[in-house]
């Protein structure tokens, strides 16, 4: 009866959610109470069912829809650092969350997310899958909607938007069965046929959607600004893209196995090189510590799909470590922002400077979650990026250009973020400032610590966590410890040291950190590109509105038009031809006897001639 453990983590958060919506005393931190006791119980069930081998499966409406759960490494893995993730951003936002609006819906929301995501890690059936998937998208609308005035709109944006992937999903789904005539993941083993390339877009653009890559991207910058901080590191910065690397994972290696250099490959690869750059150049000039912070999520999520699209084992590898290494950094990133949000009121870049004498610990953890994203040795993000480097110059040199460039534009980014916020000149309204809360803190820190025990010990994390589930696909290699490709480390630190020197020479040109890279964002031929993207040119959302509004537009247009027919032109018509006729009827015999004589003279004619 192990296997019925499986449902623990899915009821959990599940029932704790529930609780907390109820009306209690919130000065007794019952909810905070409450909500904490459930990630540590779920904290602990993903432990017990970590490298454990268990299913079981309910029949339930019929046509292959059961309700089927497993567990094997890899969903293992997913959640037990899911589930530790979720722990410290509980643990932070009873301090973050304390006296704020709508605190129970925000605890109602954050189980209820990490209940969803349980599901669709462990969910067996594709279908079951879906559930949980579109559960998780109802509940993101609410949890938007909760940040305050104008929030629903971002709710809204991010509903569409994802849920235009999800029909893409859905579509898979169906296909899928169709071609291979069962919903449980791992019996699907289907070749790229045509319809089997159709079905693994379909399904590949549902995946890259929930870890938040472009196209469906915008929602999440404007959610930065919206919605609850500890939101950020949760969903954006964590779950979703554990959810999403794992299930594109799975489609790649399980469900359809992906060839190095197919074109579908090919096209996984591209995707993730253009979110790498286009989202850090987005990055790079933004002047609200949040909404840096959200283009980075975006951006990294490009070395995980180009990593994964590789199709070989380097840089596989290295996109699952680089997933397990974002959602380390990134969401102590997002938490170092809740930080100075809390202490100093606000995340404006141009309000803010000085921090680091007065918070010294949240920029201490800044600093190691920077130089981790940045990929400085011998932090974690650096080894995994390397491994990526490797598997995309195995693809195409192209591709380990774009991968490249990403990397100094996020060095660039972050030497701007850090020095406006915590170096530079004090603002004397932050005299009195201090250092955020010990229950802030310890989450940040834990987390900064594991960036790098990752990095300093590597090892640990993928002879555990990450080779494991390749299996035979390894082909026997060994990734752990120092780089083997020495040009590339080589590259790396000349393109760190390159960032560094285009931070100083433009911080003396301009005199302040935010213009920094001010050279960048208004060269000849990038200032226009910036200028329609800051304007949303680009953002699909945005396009398709402006779309609707056309197609609005154009079809009241042509109702007016319809209706003026039939009420102007149709009328006037019938209104002159009625009275031409009155005319006619004088009320003379002599007329009425011409009219006769008229019409019987055609009769006449017709007949005859016709």
């Amino acid at each position: 009866m192990m296997e019925y453990l499986l449902i623990l983590p899915i009821f959990i958060p599940l029932i704790a959610g529930l609780l907390a919506v109820v009306e209690i005393n919130h000065k007794n931190y019952i909810r905070e109470a409450i909500s904490l006791l459930a990630v540590a119980a779920n904290l602990i069930v993903t432990y017990a069912l970590f490298d454990k081998k268990y299913a079981f499966s309910i029949p339930w409406a019929g046509f292959g829809m059961d309700i089927s759960l497993r567990i094997y490494h890899f969903s293992a893995f997913i959640l037990l650092a899911s589930a530790a993730v979720a722990a410290l951003i509980a643990l932070y936002s009873i301090m973050f969350m304390n006296g704020r609006e709508k605190n129970n819906y925000f605890y109602l929301y954050f189980m209820l997310t990490l209940s969803f995501t349980n599901g669709a890690v462990l969910a067996e059936n594709l279908i079951l899958m879906l559930f949980f998937w579109e559960g998780l998208l109802a509940v993101l609308l609410g949890f938007i909607a909760i940040g305050g005035k104008g929030s629903f709109k971002t709710a809204l944006k991010a509903f569409v938007i994802i849920g235009v992937s999800d029909l893409c999903l859905m579509f898979g789904i169906a296909l899928t069965y169709s071609l291979c005539g069962t919903l449980n993941m791992s019996e699907v083993t289907l070749p790229m046929t045509f319809m089997g390339g159709v079905a693994f877009i379909s399904l590949m653009l549902g995946a890259i959607s929930k870890a938040g890559s472009m196209p469906f991207h915008s929602w999440i910058p404007d959610a930065a600004n919206d919605a609850p901080l500890p939101f950020m590191a949760l969903i954006p910065a964590a779950l979703e893209k554990f959810l999403g690397i794992y299930f594109l994972s799975r489609i790649c290696l399980d469900m359809y196995k992906i060839e190095h250099g197919s074109p579908l490959s090919i096209t996984v690869m591209t995707i993730g090189a253009i979110t790498i750059l286009a989202a850090v150049m987005m990055a790079l000039i933004q002047k609200d510590y949040k909404k840096l912070l959200s283009y980075h999520a975006i951006s990294q999520v490009g070395y995980m799909v180009l990593g994964i699209g590789t199709a070989v084992p380097v840089g596989i590898v290295g996109g699952i470590f680089h997933m397990l290494n974002h959602v380390l950094y990134k969401s102590c990133l997002f938490l170092t922002g809740g930080s100075v949000e809390r202490q100093a009121g606000t995340t404006d870049l141009s309000k803010l400077g000085g921090l680091g004498k007065k918070m010294p610990v949240t920029f201490g953890c800044f600093l190691v979650a920077a130089l981790s994203i940045s990929g400085v040795p011998p932090f974690n993000g650096f080894f995994s990026k390397e491994l990526v480097y490797d598997g995309a110059l195995e693809s195409g040199t192209v591709f380990y250009i774009a991968a490249v460039c990403g990397s100094f534009l996020t060095a660039a980014s972050f030497l701007k973020l850090g020095h406006a916020a915590f170096l530079g000149k004090e603002q004397p309204v932050f005299s009195k400032l201090k250092e955020a809360p010990l229950l802030m803190l310890i989450p940040m820190l834990t987390l900064a610590g594991l960036c790098i025990l990752f990095g300093v010990y590597n090892p640990l994390p993928l002879h555990t966590l990450i080779q494991p589930i390749l299996g035979a696909r390894l082909e026997g290699h060994d990734f752990a410890g120092l780089p083997t490709n020495l040009f590339l480390v080589i590259a790396t630190v000349a393109v760190l040291a390159l960032a560094v020197i285009n931070h100083i020479w433009g911080y003396r040109r301009t005199g302040s950190a935010i213009k920094a890279v001010d050279h960048i964002h208004y060269a000849p031929l990038l200032h226009g590109l910036y200028d329609r993207a800051e304007r949303k040119f680009f953002d699909p959302y945005d396009v398709g509105l402006k779309l609707v509004n056309i197609l609005a537009l154009s079809a009241w247009r042509i109702d007016r038009a319809i209706d003026y027919f039939y009420t102007k032109i149709v009328v006037g018509f019938t209104q002159a031809a009625s009275g031409s006729i009155k005319a006619c009827h004088t009320g003379s015999h002599a007329t009425y006897i011409v009219w006769t004589v008229v019409g019987l003279s055609c009769m006449i004619y017709y007949v005859a001639f016709r």
